[in-house]
């Protein structure tokens, strides 16, 4: 493990202790933060933390840990995104260094969307997570991207946690979570779905991913059924005790996701 404290401690209004839920806030695509601000005052009462994509689905937006030293300066705690695809070990250096600048500490390394413009670079979230351990052993808390689909890899269990992709089986994810044994957090991926497209264009683009028939059905009673589900599979996953919290993706509905969390007491 690179370090001994925990993503999981929240006191949030005194509920939600040892089940976190880092919600994921849309990335700025121009230099004005003020999306950001918005977002991190409407989601600050019903979430724990705030994961900042990088460059999020191939497209350029504002620094993942800029807008994290952001959420901190807003008495937000962020998990800055880190991808591999868009630079060398001395762009990841470099970053590393700025991060410690910032004072941002906690860190998601992935490998990255495919790009909307350019090459992808050959580094690798291994090396990433290995660079890490050599050069600032006990500075940062990191976490990588997990398929619970598939076996862990051994190098991932030198991670402090583990993100999971999105997955509508919270029977799946349980089982996998006792199979692999991890000794870190595991926070489990749960997305706001917009529509029954939305929903198929994910089990498209995400390995192993499969969309209940039911939930299909469900999406087309209105917009406001995509926010119930997630809420409801939160509640789920607390309650099978599986998972130390979640990695919430609202898309876009951040309103409506923070009042339905509210209502649920999450």
């Amino acid at each position: 493990m690179l370090t001994a404290h925990s993503l999981a401690s929240s006191d949030r209004d005194g509920v939600g202790v040892g089940f976190e839920i880092i919600c994921e806030i849309e990335p700025p695509v121009s230099a004005d933060l003020r999306g950001v601000r918005r977002q991190i005052a409407v989601l600050t009462h019903t979430c724990d933390t705030f994961l900042v994509p990088d460059n999020h689905l191939g497209r350029a937006t504002v620094s993942s840990i800029a807008v994290a030293h952001e959420v901190g300066r807003l008495q937000g705690r962020a998990v800055a995104c880190l991808n591999a695809r868009d630079r060398n070990l001395l762009g990841f250096h470099r970053d590393l260094l700025t991060a410690r600048a910032y004072g941002v500490d906690q860190l998601l390394l992935v490998y990255g969307d495919a790009p909307e413009r350019g090459e992808r670079s050959s580094l690798t979230v291994r090396q990433m997570l290995g660079e890490v351990a050599q050069r600032d052993r006990d500075s940062y808390h990191v976490g990588v991207a997990a398929d619970v689909t598939r076996e862990l890899p051994a190098w991932k269990r030198d991670a402090d946690a583990l993100f999971t992709q999105i997955s509508f089986d919270v029977g799946a994810v349980a089982r996998w979570r006792e199979r692999v044994g991890f000794e870190g957090a595991v926070y489990s991926g749960v997305v706001v779905l917009a529509n029954a497209r939305m929903a198929r264009r994910l089990a498209d683009l995400i390995p192993g991913l499969e969309v209940p028939d039911a939930v299909l059905r469900d999406l087309s009673r209105g917009v406001q059924v995509g926010v119930d589900l997630a809420v409801e599979q939160m509640l789920e996953l607390r309650g099978s005790g599986s998972v130390d919290g979640v990695h919430l993706v609202p898309a876009g509905r951040y309103l409506d996701t923070a009042e339905a969390l509210r209502r649920a007491g999450l």
